[in-house]
C-alpha cells in the first residue's frame, strides 16, 4: 500500500468514527433526556450534609416546598409536631458562642446570650432586627423569664443567678450555698409556687467563658493563669468550692440542694414537664479540673413530689442515635410533653442540632443544624417557633407545637 492510499484510507476511518460518535451521542442524549422526563419526583434539595452543604442565610436558594430537608421525622408520629411547609432559618451569626436563648412573651423578642463576647443579644420579631441587649452580662449563660415577665440569667463571672425587675433594678437570688460560692450557674427555670431551680456546672471556670479559679483552684490547680487579666480593678476571684449540684430557691430566699453531683454529674440544661410532675436534668461533658468521671451526655428524669422533694431517677436517654453520641446540652419541654435537647455531636456532620423524644423516651425526630446547638426555646407570637442557640448562629424554624411556658 502506497502512502496516498494510506492516507486515504485513514481518513476514511476517522469519517467514519466521527460520524458513529456523532450518532451515540445523540442517541445518549436522547435516553438521557427520556430519562430525565421519567423521572418521578424532583431532585432531593441540598442539605447540611451535601456537599457543598446548603446556604441557611436569607439570600440562600428556598430548601423546599414541603419538609424542610434537615426536618427528619424518625417516627410518623414527629409528622404532628413537624410544620412541613416551612424551612429552618438562620436568623443571625457572627457569634463566639450562643447559649440561653429565653422569650420574651410580652417584649415579643427572643434573648440570648453570647457568653465569650460578655453580652445578651435581643432578636425583635416585628422586624428582625437584632441589637446588643446587656453588656457586660458577667458573662451570662442560660436566661429564662418566670410567671412576672421578669428575666433570670445565670452569670459565670460572678458565679449567680440574677433577676431583673421590672423597675430596672437587679436582684440576686442565689450566689451561695451553706457559705460557700457557687461555681458558675448554668440554667434556671421558674415554678409556678415562686421558686426558681438551677443547675451549677463547672464551665464557667474557663478563660473563654467567665474566668478561671484563683491559684489553686480546680480550673487553675498551676496557679499559671491570672483570672483578673480583663477584670475591672477590685475583682477577685473566686475557687470552685462546692460540688456541681442542682438547686432549688425557695420564694423566702433560701437554697436548697435538690440533685447532687453523684445523682447528675456536671448538670447543665433542665426543665419541668407541662404539668411540673418531672424535671428533666441534662448532665453534659466533663468540665474543667473535673478529676473524675465528669459529666455523662445523658438526660435524667426525676418525679417532682408536692413537697419539692425528687425521687424515682431515672436515666431518660443516653443520646446515642445510629451509633452517634449527640450530646445534649439545653432541653425544653412541649405542651405535650415531648422533650426537645439541643445536640452537640462535634464532628459528626449531620447529628449537630435539636433532638425531640416522646415522654416515654422514643426518639422522635432530629432536626439537622451545621452547626452544633447549644440551647434552644419556644417563642414567637403562638409560641410555635423553635429558637435554636448553635455555635456562632442563631436559627429558627416553625413547630406544629407549642412550647410550654414561660422561658
Amino acid at each position: 500500500m502506497t502512502c496516498h492510499q494510506q492516507r486515504d484510507q485513514d481518513a476514511a476511518l476517522s469519517r467514519r468514527t466521527l460520524v458513529q460518535g456523532l450518532a451515540l451521542g445523540a442517541a445518549a442524549s436522547v435516553a438521557g433526556a427520556a430519562s430525565a422526563l421519567a423521572q418521578t419526583g424532583p431532585a432531593a434539595p441540598p442539605t447540611t450534609i451535601t456537599t457543598p452543604p446548603r446556604d441557611f442565610s436569607p439570600s440562600g436558594a428556598p430548601t423546599t416546598y414541603f419538609w424542610d430537608p434537615d426536618i427528619i421525622a424518625v417516627d410518623p408520629s414527629f409528622n404532628d409536631l413537624a410544620q412541613p411547609n416551612t424551612a429552618i432559618k438562620r436568623l443571625f451569626t457572627g457569634l463566639l458562642w450562643a447559649e440561653g436563648p429565653a422569650w420574651s412573651a410580652q417584649g415579643r423578642y427572643l434573648l440570648w446570650s453570647d457568653i465569650p463576647n460578655n453580652r445578651q443579644m435581643r432578636w425583635s420579631e416585628d422586624d428582625g432586627r437584632v441589637s446588643v441587649f446587656r453588656s457586660p452580662s458577667n458573662n451570662s449563660n442560660g436566661n429564662s423569664f418566670d410567671f412576672q415577665g421578669r428575666q433570670l440569667s445565670c452569670e459565670h463571672l460572678t458565679r449567680r443567678v440574677t433577676r431583673y425587675e421590672h423597675d430596672g433594678t437587679a436582684t440576686v437570688l442565689a450566689d451561695s450555698y451553706n457559705g460557700k460560692k457557687l461555681n458558675s450557674p448554668n440554667d434556671v427555670v421558674a415554678h409556678p409556687d415562686g421558686s426558681y431551680w438551677f443547675t451549677d456546672p463547672p464551665y464557667g471556670g474557663q478563660l473563654y467563658e467567665g474566668e478561671p479559679d484563683g491559684p489553686g483552684g480546680p480550673s487553675n490547680s498551676g496557679g499559671k493563669l491570672n483570672p483578673r487579666i480583663g477584670q475591672p480593678a477590685g475583682f477577685v476571684p473566686g475557687k470552685r468550692e462546692l460540688p456541681t449540684n442542682c438547686y432549688r430557691i425557695d420564694p423566702s430566699g433560701r437554697v436548697d440542694l435538690v440533685v447532687s453531683e453523684d445523682q447528675v454529674p456536671d448538670p447543665n440544661g433542665l426543665c419541668f414537664s407541662p404539668d411540673f410532675k418531672k424535671l428533666y436534668v441534662i448532665s453534659t461533658g466533663k468540665g474543667p479540673g473535673d478529676t473524675g468521671a465528669g459529666g455523662k451526655g445523658e438526660i435524667f428524669v426525676f418525679d417532682v413530689g408536692s413537697d419539692n422533694k425528687l425521687s424515682n431517677q431515672k436515666r431518660f436517654s443516653d443520646c446515642v442515635i445510629d451509633g452517634v453520641k449527640c450530646g445534649p446540652d439545653g432541653v425544653r419541654c412541649d405542651v405535650n410533653g415531648n422533650v426537645w435537647a439541643s445536640s452537640n455531636a462535634g464532628r459528626a456532620v449531620g447529628y449537630n442540632g435539636v433532638t425531640v423524644w416522646s415522654p416515654e423516651g422514643k426518639l422522635l425526630g432530629r432536626i439537622r443544624l451545621p452547626e452544633v446547638c447549644g440551647n434552644l426555646c419556644f417563642g414567637g407570637p403562638k409560641r410555635n417557633r423553635l429558637f435554636m442557640a448553635a455555635s456562632q448562629s442563631l436559627y429558627a424554624v416553625y413547630t406544629a407545637t407549642q412550647g410550654a411556658g414561660p422561658g
